[in-house]
């Protein structure tokens, strides 16, 4: 009679482990799925839906008041206020330059002059944004002509620009058996 429970004992706990086995496995391979589909990344651009941008709020700068309340200036409809916002003169100002180096017709500062000058050595066309932004828009899509259906979110820009893109490992190397200066460097296995 002992054996026979033992026997039985015995066959319910294989039979128990082997429903274990698969459930176990269903469990951590969607757990596995559901983990994929956690995260966008910092690189998916696309807007994920349709309201307001909060970057594009800027507070206004504070009101002032004027030296003398009988010479005011005149007031420029449609023109710039002053409480109006200049991120990009705000963080040149920041930044150490000038405020009126973005005026336009300030011309290009003496000490800018050389930088510009070797940059236009070969000539500048005067559509150079407007083609690199076509040229650029005809290799990616090129380039992701094969990968538009995917099951789950990629890093189109990574994908596209995979062959063009620098191994820092291989160019600090590089630089070191040069002889120049570099920087240490984390190690290339993390």
């Amino acid at each position: 009679m002992t054996g026979a429970r033992i026997c039985d004992k015995t066959r319910r706990n294989r039979q128990e482990m082997t429903m274990r086995a698969p459930l176990a496995l269903i469990v951590i391979t969607t757990a596995l799925a559901v983990s994929g589909c956690s995260s966008k990344g910092l690189r998916d651009i696309r807007s994920q839906g349709t309201g307001p941008d909060e970057f594009a709020i800027m507070p206004v700068k504070p009101l002032t008041q004027p030296q003398d309340f009988n010479v005011l200036p005149a007031p420029t409809p449609g023109g710039a206020n002053l409480t109006d916002p200049t991120p990009a003169a705000d963080a040149v100002v920041a930044l150490g330059g000038r405020e009126t180096a973005l005026q336009a017709g300030g011309g290009i500062p003496a000490s800018d002059q050389a930088l510009v000058n070797a940059s236009s050595r070969y000539g500048v066309p005067a559509n150079t944004r407007t083609a690199l932004a076509e040229e650029d828009a005809g290799f990616r899509k090129r380039q992701a002509r094969w990968t538009r259906v995917r099951l789950f979110p990629v890093d189109r820009y990574e994908q596209a620009y995979r062959k063009d893109a620098i191994n820092p490992f291989n160019q600090n190397e590089r630089f070191r058996r040069a002889g120049a200066a570099t920087p240490s460097a984390p190690p290339e296995s993390e």
